[in-house]
């Protein structure tokens, strides 16, 4: 496989030329967790590894798990822990997510967990013909519903899931969250620029919370020039107030 060595923020990170490749989804993800303290972190679907490895490096006594099913970025995400020096707090485990509720892992371990997950229904969209790609923007492998039952499993009471989506599927994402007992609590509408309407969504729910949604400011990440706008600068780079 080819790979590139690429830098983001303080982290290095390898990633396939042709395979799938982090884009500014995974730093809004990132920038969007806003918890003081946080111990224990699963990541779901998490590729190379960047976003619990971004996370790892801003919490610094959290123990992170990247839980990731293609061999082809478990190898990445590998190599990933062991560039950034956090293999003492950053473990990746190969599951696929659909049945990780029944296996070995006993439920309530994490206060927090987050993901990119795939948006795109199976008949919506043309179906990428490089399968990493194709996996990470479909559900090919993993649906809605099975994802949030998952995070709901790992999750202590009050515990918070964040994750970014398309904002064509909020209300059935919002209906999802509750039937699993995770209560939205924090929005975010991303748009590529003032005069867009929203192609992205950040939400944060929480298990066994208290019913009340509050809606953060629009985020654009781009001015009119399509040059990008300060906020995006600096989730960019690593001197950025998260």
């Amino acid at each position: 496989m080819d790979i590139t060595l690429d830098s983001i923020r303080d982290i290095n990170l390898y990633q396939s030329k042709s395979g799938y490749r982090f884009s500014v989804d995974s730093l809004l993800l990132y920038n969007f967790v806003n918890l003081k303290k946080v111990i224990n972190i699963a990541d779901l679907g998490a590729g190379s590894g960047i976003v619990g490895i971004l996370l790892a490096k801003k919490y610094h006594d959290a123990n992170i798990t990247l839980f990731e099913l293609q061999d082809s970025l478990i190898s990445l995400a590998k190599k990933n822990v062991a560039k950034n020096y956090l293999e003492d707090r950053v473990k990746v485990i190969k599951c696929d997510l659909r049945t990780l509720p029944f296996l070995y892992l006993s439920p309530f371990n994490y206060d927090l967990v987050v993901s990119n997950p795939p948006f795109r229904k199976l008949k919506s969209g043309l179906l990428n013909l490089e399968e990493e790609k194709a996996i990470a923007r479909h559900e090919v492998k993993l649906k809605l519903n099975e994802l949030i039952n998952t995070a709901s499993h790992l999750l202590n009471i009050k515990g918070r899931f964040c994750l970014i989506y398309h904002p064509y599927r909020l209300s059935e994402l919002m209906e999802v969250l509750k039937k699993r007992g995770l209560e939205p609590k924090r929005l975010r509408f991303v748009h590529s620029n003032i005069s867009s309407e929203a192609k992205m969504i950040l939400i944060e729910a929480v298990k066994k919370g208290k019913v009340g949604l509050k809606v953060d400011k629009p985020l654009y990440i781009y001015n009119e020039n399509r040059s990008y706008t300060d906020e995006v600068k600096n989730i960019y780079n690593s001197g950025a107030k998260v």
